[in-house]
């Protein structure tokens, strides 16, 4: 997954008309360690559809209070600058929720482009 370190490179990803989803995180997280076994292949899966980057949100904190990040991991998809869907919630994610959110998040990207 490409890391985002700066805000710049984040504005430029999520403004292409690929669908991008952005991971916030951070390296103290334990739900976050969670999802990193499954990650790589869930985004092997979706390589097609969309790109996954991460945000490491102790490393853009003022971004992510822009974005209103508050629980982690936190999900959000975004086309052409547009935030389009978030999946955020204080629970642990799993593997089939998170694909539950990519899937709806390519629906919601594809309506949008049509």
């Amino acid at each position: 997954m490409l890391k985002i370190t700066n805000e710049q490179a984040f504005r430029e990803q999520i403004a292409e008309d690929r669908l991008t989803v952005a991971v916030f995180k951070t390296t103290w997280c334990k739900d976050c360690h969670f999802i990193n076994p499954f990650i790589d292949d869930v985004e092997a899966a979706y390589a097609d559809r969309l790109t996954l980057v991460e945000i490491d949100r102790d490393d853009l904190p003022d971004l992510c209070g822009e974005l209103n990040i508050l629980g982690i991991p936190s999900f959000i998809a975004f086309r052409q600058g547009r935030e389009l869907v978030r999946f955020v919630s204080k629970l642990r994610k799993t593997r089939e929720e998170i694909e539950q959110f990519l899937d709806r998040a390519v629906e919601v990207s594809g309506a949008i482009a049509q």
